[in-house]
C-alpha cells in the first residue's frame, strides 16, 4: 500500500507538473511561425530590423516572440512595456543578454555584457571611480571645454575645405574618456591614436554589413567563414592590446597613494583583493572594462555629434536659430559651459531632438530575466534574451507628433521653454542604464555648442538634397557619409 501510494504521489507531481510547463508555454508571447534552425529569418529585414520588428508589433501586440536563428527573443514594443520591465521590474530585466558577436569580443567581461556579481562589483566600482575623476562634476566640464577649443583650432586649420569631420569628432570626444581612463589626452596627429580611432570607426561600419548580421543568427556556421565579422573582431583585439600595453606601463609606474586614473584606481582595487581567490578584480577584467569604457566613450557620442551636424546641414534655419542663441546667452568671447543651457531651451531641445530623431541604439543592447518572470499575462523563461526596443519609445507618435520628421517642438512647451519627456530614452533605463549618462550630455552640448558658436555650416550640396536617414539600420543607426564647409563667423 504504502508503495501504491508513493507512485500515485509521483505520479499526481509529474502530472502537475507537465499541466503546469505547458500551462506557462501557453502563456508565453506570441509569434510569427518558427521554422528550425532558421528562425524567422524570412520575417526579418537584417537591413532594417526595427522597422521588422515594428510590422511585427502590429499583428502581436506590445510583447512578442521572434527566433535570431535558434535564439529566442522577447521583444518590448513600446514606452508602457518597456518602462513596465526596465523601471517597474528593473530587477527581473537586469540580465545582459550576450548577442553571439557580443559574446566573442567581449568574452562576457567588463561593464557591458557580464552578469550577476560580476557585473554588480564592477559597474559599482566604475562609477564611484569615474565620479572620483571628474565625470558629472565641474573638472570634467573644464576638460570637455578644453577640447572643444582643440577641435575649433583644428577645424579652422580646414581652411573652409570640405572634408568629412568624424575623424575629428571621434578625436575630440574620445580624448575626454582617455583622460579618465588612461590618465592623459592624445595628440591628434599620434599615429596610435589615429589607428585607434580608424579601428573603431571601421567597426562602426562593419557592424552593420550582412554577414556579421547573420553571425548573430548562425555563430557556428559563420566562424568558418570569412568575412567582415572576423575583420571585427580582429580590430577589437589591437583595441585590447593597446589597452594592455597601458595597463602594463601603469603597473610598472603605479604610486598606490597618488592614483592618477581609473586604471590606477582599478590596480589598486586588484592589490586590496590580492588574497581573495574569488575576486571580480583581475588583469583580464581591468583590459575589458577598459576596453568598454572606451568603445562606449568614443563612437556613441562622436556618431551623435556626426549624425547632428548632418541634420543641422539639411535645416539651416534650425541651425540659425542656435547661433542666435548662442549669441545672446554666450557671445564670441568666453567658451560655452553647462551653466548656459538652462539659458538656450532651443539648444538643448535641438540636441535631445537630435538623440531622439536618430536613435542610435534602437533594439537597444540586448537584455535578459533573471528568473523566471511575469510580464503582464506572459510567463518569460529564466535567461530569455529581451529587446526592450528604444526606437518604439523615441518614435511614440503620441508624445512626439510626426516622429519621423526632426522637429526641436518636440521638446519645447507653446512659450519656447525646454519641455521634459518621460519617452525620451536614448540611454536606455532602469538598472542598465548608460555609465556615461552624465558625460554624453555634457559632451553634447558642450561640443555642437562651440562649433556653432565658431561657425557656419556649408553642405556640399543643396540642402535641399541631403539625406539624414541612417546608411543601415540593425544594431546601430550609422550616419550616411558626408562632407562639410566651415566657415568662421
Amino acid at each position: 500500500m504504502t508503495t501504491i501510494f508513493l507512485l500515485v504521489c509521483i505520479s499526481c507531481l509529474l502530472l502537475f507538473a507537465t499541466w503546469r510547463s505547458i500551462s506557462q508555454k501557453k502563456k508565453q508571447p506570441p509569434g510569427p511561425i518558427t521554422l528550425p534552425i532558421i528562425g524567422n529569418i524570412f520575417q526579418l529585414n537584417l537591413w532594417n530590423l526595427p522597422e521588422s520588428l515594428k510590422k511585427l508589433s502590429k499583428k502581436y501586440g506590445p510583447v512578442f516572440t521572434v527566433y535570431l536563428g535558434p535564439q529566442k527573443v522577447v521583444v518590448l514594443y513600446g514606452y508602457d512595456v518597456v518602462k513596465e520591465a526596465l523601471i517597474d521590474q528593473a530587477d527581473d530585466f537586469s540580465g545582459r543578454g550576450n548577442l553571439p558577436l557580443l559574446k566573442k569580443i567581449f568574452q562576457g567581461t567588463g561593464i557591458v555584457t557580464s552578469n550577476g556579481e560580476t557585473w554588480k562589483q564592477l559597474r559599482r566600482f566604475a562609477l564611484t571611480t569615474l565620479r572620483d575623476f571628474g565625470m558629472g562634476r565641474k573638472t570634467i566640464e573644464k576638460r570637455i571645454q578644453e577640447e572643444a577649443h582643440f577641435l575649433v583650432e583644428r577645424i579652422r586649420d580646414t581652411q573652409e575645405r570640405p572634408f568629412n569631420p568624424g575623424n575629428f569628432l571621434a578625436h575630440a570626444v574620445s580624448n575626454i574618456i582617455c583622460s579618465i581612463i588612461f590618465g592623459d589626452r592624445f595628440d591628434y596627429e599620434d599615429k596610435k591614436f589615429r589607428t585607434l580611432i580608424e579601428l573603431i570607426n571601421e567597426n562602426n561600419k562593419l557592424q552593420s554589413s550582412i554577414q556579421t548580421q547573420l553571425y548573430n543568427f548562425f555563430p557556428a556556421v559563420m566562424d568558418f567563414l570569412p568575412g567582415p565579422h572576423k575583420k571585427m573582431i580582429k580590430n577589437t583585439e589591437k583595441v585590447d592590446q593597446f589597452t594592455l600595453e597601458i595597463i602594463a606601463e601603469h603597473q610598472k609606474t603605479l604610486d598606490p597613494t597618488c592614483p592618477r586614473d581609473f586604471i590606477d584606481a582599478f590596480l589598486n582595487k586588484m592589490e586590496q583583493e590580492k588574497g581573495n581567490g574569488h575576486s571580480e578584480f583581475t588583469v583580464e577584467t581591468l583590459s575589458r572594462t577598459t576596453l568598454d569604457l572606451f568603445f562606449a566613450g568614443t563612437g556613441t557620442t562622436s556618431t551623435t555629434l556626426r549624425h547632428g551636424i548632418l541634420i543641422l546641414q539639411k535645416y539651416p534655419e534650425i541651425a540659425e536659430k542656435i547661433q542666435k542663441e548662442i549669441d545672446c546667452v554666450i557671445g564670441q568671447d568666453r567658451s560655452p559651459c553647462m551653466a548656459d543651457r538652462s539659458q538656450m531651451p532651443y539648444t538643448d531641445a535641438v540636441v535631445h531632438e537630435i538623440q531622439r530623431f536618430i536613435d542610435f541604439i534602437p533594439l537597444n543592447v540586448p537584455h535578459t530575466v533573471i528568473k523566471d518572470t511575469k510580464l503582464r499575462d506572459y510567463f518569460i523563461p529564466k535567461d530569455t534574451m529581451i529587446f526592450p526596443t528604444l526606437t518604439s519609445v523615441l518614435h511614440d507618435s503620441k508624445e512626439f507628433p510626426n516622429p519621423e520628421k526632426f522637429d526641436p517642438g518636440h521638446f519645447l512647451n507653446a512659450n519656447g521653454s525646454f519641455k521634459k519627456s518621460d519617452y525620451f530614452m536614448p540611454f536606455s533605463a532602469g538598472k542598465r542604464i548608460c555609465a556615461g549618462e552624465g558625460l554624453a550630455r555634457m559632451e553634447l552640448f558642450i561640443f555642437l555648442t562651440a562649433i556653432l558658436q565658431n561657425f557656419t555650416l556649408k553642405p556640399v550640396v543643396d540642402h535641399k538634397d541631403i539625406d539624414i536617414s541612417p546608411l543601415v539600420s540593425t544594431l546601430a543607426n550609422i550616419p550616411r557619409p558626408y562632407e562639410v564647409s566651415f566657415l568662421p563667423r
